[in-house]
């Protein structure tokens, strides 16, 4: 298996690899990692996962080279991605990690902030492909309109995955018809958004840098980045206030946040199952019973500005 994939690094890169005994990392419940070095020190780190799931390697490859491109935050290069008969790979920067969160909690939530700024799409909200959200399926049509992506693409999708699980939601229909009412008020950008940014795929290199990984990338409503760091923790105040510093958040986001983080509590047990399905009817429940009103924008100040929210 590994000769191929050591091929297809001396190709990606026009230098020698005489792959030594790759090592089995930890971290990661969907994919297999791997630290690949050779005889002269070249690092990489190798994602492994069964031969038919090729396009989801190659979509997160694309992903992560969108990332870059914004040229906002640190994400590790794609080497090269592909199959062979025992196993799809995608091959990445090795980074050197291990430095101190401190100072850069702060500089990755400014981080965050520029990638969303920088990174629009004229085309709505969607992306240029399908992808995958841990290992279930995420549709990314383009769609003009931000609630009825949310709606279909997202927690409509979810919904019946679940339900084909045996998952039992007897309140999702009313919430799918009520999602254009809880976003009529709220008329984001569309901007890249990592997707599946929570505490375990961001870390911070020896020199001092944040990095983030993993991505599920889409063209999508910036709070939904913010709302995922706040579900499983792991991120500062320091980080809020680098990103706010950066870009103020709009007025509504604590309102906004528990129907963003309804996609991947669906998800979870989508993947895992369990207390996942109580979660998310409780979570529906809660968003059913929050009145309309609650979600229209704030009166501006004496200043003329919004306020803005705090999470």
């Amino acid at each position: 298996m590994w000769e191929p994939i050591a091929q297809h690094i001396r190709h990606a890169t026009q230098q020698p690899f005489d792959l030594q005994s790759p090592r089995s990392v930890s971290g990661g419940c969907i994919n297999r990692g791997y630290h690949l070095q050779d005889s002269q020190g070249r690092n990489y780190f190798a994602k492994l996962n069964n031969p038919g799931l090729a396009e989801m390697f190659a979509a997160e490859a694309l992903g992560l080279q969108q990332i870059q491109a914004a040229q906002a935050v640190t994400v590790p290069t794609p080497i090269c991605w592909g199959s062979t008969d025992q196993a799809a790979y995608l091959v990445l920067e090795w980074l050197d990690l291990g430095g101190s969160s401190g100072p850069a909690a702060a500089t990755l939530g400014r981080q965050l902030a520029q990638l969303h700024r920088r990174a629009v799409s004229g085309q709505g909200f969607g992306w240029d492909r399908n992808n995958t959200i841990g290992s279930t399926p995420q549709l990314n049509p383009w769609t003009a309109d931000w609630a009825e992506f949310w709606a279909e693409q997202r927690i409509g999708y979810q919904l019946k995955l679940g339900r084909r699980q045996g998952g039992h939601f007897p309140q999702g229909s009313r919430l799918l018809d009520r999602i254009p009412q809880l976003l009529a008020d709220h008329h984001p950008q569309a901007s890249l958004v990592h997707g599946d940014l929570w505490g375990g795929n961001g870390a911070v290199l020896r020199s001092g840098a944040p990095v983030i990984f993993d991505p599920a990338v889409y063209y999508g409503d910036r709070e939904v980045d913010l709302a995922m760091t706040e579900l499983f923790g792991g991120f500062s105040a320091a980080f809020y206030g680098g990103y706010r510093a950066e870009w103020p958040l709009d007025s509504g986001y604590d309102r906004r946040k528990p129907l963003y983080n309804l996609y991947h509590i669906l998800n979870h047990f989508n993947l895992f199952g369990g207390s996942y399905e109580s979660q998310a009817n409780a979570l529906i429940d809660r968003l059913l019973s929050t009145p309309i009103d609650s979600y229209r924008p704030l009166a501006p100040d004496r200043s003329g500005t919004i306020g803005h929210d705090r999470a």
